[in-house]
């Protein structure tokens, strides 16, 4: 364990992780994997969108629509791991 992570930090991480890995696999199972045939940069336009959107929120303080702003943070990480897989494919395809 690093130094400066204390257990409940750990458990934190453990626990914000396993949400995000719950979310990914129960929209795998509901649509597949269609956002495989994305390009790099769609996935990336995705993370700038929900990044907009929760600096929107945090600037103004309100929002439109009630989603929780957590969501948007969770989309982000998810999205993310997306893009990580696609590199990893795009380096394993050449």
């Amino acid at each position: 364990m690093h130094p400066n992570m204390n257990e409940k930090t750990v458990h934190e991480y453990k626990e914000v992780i396993a949400s995000c890995q719950a979310l990914f696999a129960r929209k795998t199972h509901d649509y597949g994997t269609a956002w495989r045939v994305l390009r790099l940069s769609s996935i990336t336009d995705q993370i700038y969108i929900k990044a907009q959107r929760i600096r929107s929120i945090q600037e103004k303080g309100v929002q439109k629509v009630d989603d929780p702003i957590q969501d948007d943070f969770v989309g982000i990480i998810n999205y993310c791991i997306m893009a990580m897989i696609q590199i990893k494919l795009q380096d394993s395809e050449k």
